[in-house]
């Protein structure tokens, strides 16, 4: 058991509060917190000895973004204290807790010395991780989301811990997803439902009870099976933790003597949707409805929707069951291995120069490179075997996470955090001499606190708000004047703005937008625990405008069922292409240092939302790396690009419909192992995102840089994963 595990249980048996093994002291050499008992990780970034910043890096045009915790001193009334020469131990109380969400604790640390005396001290820094489910300001923890909370406070170096547990929300209402259409007596149907909390958040953990007020019409069981007994409407009932929903559903008479399937035969590969359709008889021979038909597939390896859409995850031969009572149809379905596969091939590339890269823009002969610093850098790639920088333009800000171009290739935009001025917001760089780009003009008015991501649309730039979690919407008609037209958040009952006594600078509490993408007079935002949020800003459909935002429709995760404890975890990279949102999970361990050589541990996956009906958003299918953390994505040509963070650069193909697993169809067509043995961390990938171009794709990878690389060869890689090359 580790020592921190021995001291939590040690505390729960005996209903003391020591944490000595969960302490740490100050590195010698470094001045930074050194730990034992459990690993804490994640400071750096300002010139205070204690920061827990919990770190995220997101987004489509997007950055890394430091949410320093904010250093507190905890009031209240003191024991009687001895004086002693330095701190050995801190206790925090209330040491363990389970809580709900909404809720605030007060939490209270003491200090005492080797001889056990309490010390007349009080912390410097609170912290809680993840950050986005709770936030401590002054000793108060603000509880927003379930899941695990580790909260600490810091006397001169020692670190005392105390975890807090936060239950589900409530289940406030149950959605049954309707069937289309009857079930003849005799059939059998699984009903779905979804259970939902206030903020209309899915439960995936909640245990549903099926109940039929009808039994002599239709029965159900435990799994939601309805079986039909006779004619008649049924009435069935899906309950859980007090909430409930009711369904109704006609049983019918089965009029089907016959029943056929088109297509009857198919030969397709891997990922490729076929729709299949039912047609049926009477015993007289005219057609009738065929919506009571239920769809089945043979195997583990494909599957087929209600609405008869089949798609195969493996190669193998399938048979596809149409079944309406006694009457069952068939067809047979073949399917081969995808065999998208290509080489991918080193055109050039620009090795880190000791700064972390961020994000890049790539435009006419030019690639601008941001950073995990001050500056951006500024390369001529009209010779892409040979890259030449020929500017560095410096910030005040400690990350220069986004940059990007207008169309037109003449107005830059790039975002700041962590401004000594504490005046972060945006800068306009004149690139119309793309080799040597100026600063023209600044906006910080509102959102001084810094900006995470921003994306470009006309003469408006559609910015997220790190103090508020809020879209701001600049019109920069006038460059050398550009001004906030618009604003729209997502309601929160919890969210607030917070300050950060160690910079000083307000973060957003509990509301957390990370990127947005503008088509079409539509905004796509991935707004973190709140998912995919889709705004009129000019298409008209809800008379929306970029200076009067009108909400269209939303799509909620359950993040924490889906990822479990200990990450920080939400949508934050989005993309839309065809009828398609490309919606990135970002996933990091709840604390880590983005500064250190040491491996960070990562997840995450995209979802395909289907976007055809824009008031009511689907998830269809989903792209995923096993173990590994996704991030940026581009799509074009009926290829995604991205960047896959410890899984190197990823290209895929989203060619067709898409439904299912697409890792496990094999739609990869290449990937690239962006690891370099004089990286930032060495021999390790940390592919940040893709942009491609003409016939190359631009990877920009963290730890290693910039790579031109261009799709060679087809070359077969067999079915099985295969690592990148």
């Amino acid at each position: 058991m580790s020592t921190l595990a021995a001291a939590r249980r040690r505390a729960l048996d005996n209903d003391t509060l020591s944490v000595e093994e969960c302490s740490g002291s100050l590195d010698d050499r470094s001045g930074r917190p050194r730990f034992s008992g459990g690993s804490m990780k994640g400071y750096p970034v300002d010139s205070s000895p204690f920061r827990f910043p919990a770190i995220f890096l997101t987004g489509a045009l997007t950055i890394l973004f430091i949410s320093t915790m904010p250093a507190a001193r905890a009031a209240g009334p003191r024991q009687s204290v001895s004086a002693g020469p330095t701190v050995a131990t801190v206790e925090i109380s209330p040491f363990e807790v389970e809580a709900e969400v909404g809720e605030e604790i007060r939490f209270h640390a003491l200090a005492r010395d080797k001889s056990g005396a309490l010390m007349d001290l009080e912390p410097s820094t609170w912290f809680a991780a993840p950050w986005d489910l709770g936030a401590i300001e002054h000793g108060t923890l603000t509880l927003h989301r379930a899941g695990k909370v580790r909260v600490g406070a810091v006397i001169q170096g020692k670190t005392g811990y105390a975890t807090v547990y936060v239950k589900p929300s409530p289940i406030e209402t149950i959605e049954i997803v309707p069937l289309g259409g009857p079930v003849v007596v005799g059939g059998l149907v699984k009903l779905t439902a979804t259970a939902r909390d206030s903020r209309r958040d899915p439960r995936e953990d909640a245990t549903l009870t099926w109940t039929s007020d009808t039994p002599s019409v239709a029965t159900i069981d435990e799994g939601g099976i309805l079986t039909a007994v006779s004619p008649g409407r049924a009435r069935l009932v899906a309950s859980a933790e007090g909430a409930s929903a009711r369904m109704e559903v006609d049983i019918i008479e089965n009029a089907v003597a016959s029943l056929s399937i088109a297509p009857t035969s198919s030969n397709v590969r891997t990922g490729d949707v076929i729709r299949f359709a039912a047609s049926a008889r009477n015993r007289e021979g005219s057609r009738v409805d065929p919506s009571a038909v239920r769809w089945a597939v043979s195997g583990s390896g494909a599957s087929i929707g209600a609405d008869g859409v089949f798609v195969a995850d493996q190669p193998g031969a399938y048979s596809v069951i149409a079944v309406s009572g006694k009457e069952i149809a068939s067809a047979s379905v073949v399917v081969a291995a995808r065999n998208a596969e290509r080489e991918l091939v080193v055109i050039g590339r620009v090795p880190t120069t000791g700064v972390q890269i961020a994000e890049q823009w790539i435009f006419g002969k030019y690639a601008y490179l941001s950073s995990i610093g001050d500056r951006i850098e500024v390369y001529d790639i009209s010779n892409p075997s040979q890259p030449i920088q020929t500017d560095k333009i410096t910030f005040d800000a400690r990350l220069i996470n986004d940059v990007s171009v207008t169309a037109d290739g003449k107005t830059g935009v790039l975002t700041r955090e962590g401004a000594s001025s504490r005046r972060n917001g945006i800068v306009f760089l004149d690139t119309s001499d793309p080799a040597h780009p100026t600063i023209v003009s600044e906006y910080t008015e509102t959102v001084t606190g810094g900006v995470h991501s921003a994306f470009l649309d006309g003469h408006y730039v559609y910015l997220t708000d790190d103090a508020t979690g809020s879209l701001r919407v600049i019109d920069f008609q006038d460059i050398r004047a550009p001004r906030e037209v618009a604003r729209w958040e997502v309601e929160s009952a919890t969210a607030k703005t917070i300050t950060s006594e160690t910079s000083g600078g307000e973060l957003s509490s509990g509301r957390s937008l990370h990127d947005v993408y503008v088509k079409d007079g539509l905004a796509y935002l991935a707004y973190w625990r709140d998912g995919l949020v889709i705004l009129d800003v000019g298409n008209g459909i809800k008379r929306g405008s970029p200076e009067s935002p009108q909400f269209v429709s939303q799509l909620r995760f359950d993040y924490h069922n889906l990822y479990g404890d200990g990450w920080l975890a939400g949508a934050h990279a989005v993309f839309r292409y065809e009828n398609y949102v490309f919606l990135g999970d970002e996933v990091f361990p709840a604390e880590f240092d983005i500064r250190s050589t040491d491996r960070i541990a990562v997840r995450g996956i995209v979802s395909v939302v289907d976007v055809s009906d824009l008031g009511n958003p689907t998830k269809v299918a989903e792209y995923g790396v096993p173990e590994a953390g996704a991030h940026n994505v581009w799509v074009e040509d009926d290829i995604l690009y991205m960047g896959y963070y410890n899984g190197g650069a990823r290209v895929i193909d989203v060619s067709g419909e898409l439904r299912g697993d697409l890792y496990r169809q094999g739609r990869e067509i290449a990937r690239f192992w962006t690891g370099d043995p004089q990286g930032f961390r060495p021999n390790m990938p940390f592919t940040w995102g893709a942009q491609p171009q003409d016939d190359l794709i631009f990877f920009n990878d963290m730890n290693s840089g910039l790579w031109i690389l261009k799709l060679g060869k087809a070359r077969k890689k067999g079915t099985a994963t295969a690592p990148g090359y």
